[in-house]
């Protein structure tokens, strides 16, 4: 069994090799621009859409009117109209779920498109260097070989400077781990990370809060800096390393998380949160900062890796039920402990919704093993 797979790496370049980056991710946002006023010129005047390979055919004559798009990769070039194409996709996919804002397409502005995808052409890979015709070399930092067969080369910038290079791989083999026979479920919060069937919580690192001192200080140098200004773009750099920071040390809390969870566990049962993504803007910053989407998609990736399983439960009234004889008991957010005054059970709120978790995957699970395919 196999599965596609990103491999990201840090990149560093020499001046010209950056300079030469900037150009091309200067071309491809006005490329992206000029395909979204079409794109909506078309809409508005005729009430079609163009697709992206209509737009793709137009590219030999775009070269011609502007040849300084012939110094971007034509294989770059198709991959900025496919973002853009599916911008517009995914907003009148959003216009019919009438889930609240669509979110129209927005036109790109400075220093906004950081990032170009390169496929079978256009690159060279030699070792730990990594050759982009008309750009120049990238060195990488290898902290992990790569497996698989290359579809894509991604080049991104961070908004700190920070240079990476990913690579899409198809083929990459599936390494299982040994069969432990455990299931569990797991409940995600904010006073606790997530707690679990046995009770056991995993502490909220909270490591916006750690960090909110630095991160005030270097947004204040940034509204007090000329707009414009070098010692501006200095304070922005420094800013988005701070920023850049906590992402990471999120990111790397979740990964080890989950591959403790998949490692001793053949079966994770998780909430279904995705009735939430439609509120993500009404979420606040302690929920912002724990980041559940982001955790329940590394589990999910981790499992998949070593040949686990993880099941979505419906999320109604986990909380509010008692998980041994049923009974609502409604609770506000801040009552933090479940008492049934029915069966007097009495526990925390956490280890309860991860019981009722437990229980609804396990039917859920059981109810697919035996249906009765049709006939």
């Amino acid at each position: 069994m196999s599965i596609r797979k990103s491999f990201l790496y840090r990149a560093i370049a020499n001046k010209q090799t950056e300079a030469n980056c900037e150009q091309w991710f200067e071309l491809c946002r006005m490329l992206y621009n000029l395909a979204l006023e079409q794109h909506i010129h078309a809409y508005r005047q005729q009430k079609k859409s163009i697709s992206a390979y209509e737009q793709m055919r137009q590219l030999v004559e775009l070269k011609k009117e502007y040849p300084e798009f012939k110094a971007v990769g034509s294989q770059a070039l198709q991959d900025v109209l496919q973002r853009q194409d599916k911008a517009f996709k995914a907003f009148f996919r959003r216009c019919k779920q009438n889930n609240g804002k669509a979110g129209f397409p927005r036109f790109r502005g400075k220093d906004s498109y950081n990032s170009f995808t390169l496929k079978q052409a256009g690159w060279k890979l030699e070792g730990r260097y990594l050759y982009i015709k008309g750009i120049g070399r990238f060195k990488l930092f290898l902290s992990r070989p790569i497996e698989g067969d290359i579809k894509t080369v991604t080049i991104s910038r961070a908004r700190s400077g920070k240079f990476f290079v990913a690579f899409s791989c198809d083929n990459v083999p599936v390494k299982p781990l040994p069969k432990t026979g455990k299931k569990i479920s797991i409940d995600v919060g904010c006073e606790w990370f997530l707690t679990d069937t046995k009770g056991d919580p995993i502490a909220n690192p909270r490591l916006l809060n750690k960090s909110e001192e630095l991160i005030k200080m270097r947004q204040q140098r940034v509204s007090h800096r000329i707009k414009g200004s070098n010692r501006r773009r200095k304070a922005r750099v420094l800013l988005a390393k701070a920023h850049e920071k906590v992402a990471n040390q999120r990111r790397d809390f979740h990964f080890k998380v989950a591959w403790n969870l998949v490692r001793k566990n053949d079966v994770i049962y998780i909430e279904n949160m995705k009735a939430w993504t439609t509120k993500y803007r009404r979420l606040n910053r302690s929920m912002r900062d724990v980041a559940w989407f982001g955790f329940f998609n590394i589990l999910r990736f981790k499992a998949t890796e070593a040949g686990r399983e993880v099941i979505p439960v419906p999320a109604r009234n986990t909380t509010q039920k008692c998980f041994n004889c049923g009974r609502i008991v409604p609770k506000g957010l801040g009552d933090r402990v479940h008492f049934c005054p029915n069966c007097l059970v009495f526990l925390h709120r956490d280890h309860n919704s991860a019981l009722n978790v437990f229980r609804d995957g396990q039917s859920l699970q059981s109810s697919k093993t035996l249906r009765i395919p049709s006939l």
